[in-house]
């Protein structure tokens, strides 16, 4: 065996919870020199999973970033912030970085808050979450790596979200 051989290597993930986004207006900043660059508020939600359930509070938001991949779409960033409060009174800060990936035919309609769902197979959402919490009932959140798929909803955003463990 090489040094170089993954064997039984390959990522399984666990679920760890769906996370839906609520998303207010939409700030579009326009192409600077150095990006394109667009600010989504988060208003709320709610996020549910085996070992964790509760509301997204209000005032995170995104710090999102845009260019053009070489086949016409669309490719972004992700800077995303967001306190989360459990059903049980625990706070806990997640941030995510990640990728997306909108070919030309959906993207005016994936730009659009307002406009109806698209369909997820069309385009790629993908972000890799962490957690910090004080609350020793979920410290066990501090040590989690987490990827996660979207779906991009009318007015927001849905991320099921899988612990790497």
């Amino acid at each position: 065996m090489s040094e170089f051989d993954f064997g039984d290597r390959s990522l399984q993930g666990r679920p760890l919870c769906c996370a839906r986004f609520e998303v207010g207006g939409i700030m579009d900043l326009g192409a600077s020199p150095w990006s394109t660059r667009r600010i989504g508020y988060i208003t709320g939600g709610r996020f549910e999973g085996p070992r964790l359930k509760g509301e997204i509070l209000p005032g995170g938001g995104n710090w999102s970033t845009a260019g053009a991949g070489e086949d016409g779409a669309a490719i972004g960033t992700f800077d995303a912030r967001c306190i989360w409060r459990t059903d049980d009174g625990a706070l806990i800060y997640m941030t995510y970085t990640g990728r997306t990936w909108v070919p030309p035919d959906v993207g005016a309609a994936f730009r659009d808050p307002a406009q109806p769902e698209v369909d997820p197979g069309r385009y790629r959402l993908r972000i890799a979450p962490v957690f910090e919490t004080s609350d020793p009932r979920y410290a066990w959140l501090n040590a989690v790596l987490a990827v996660g798929v979207g779906e991009r909803l009318t007015g927001g955003v849905r991320h099921f979200i899988y612990e790497i463990p």
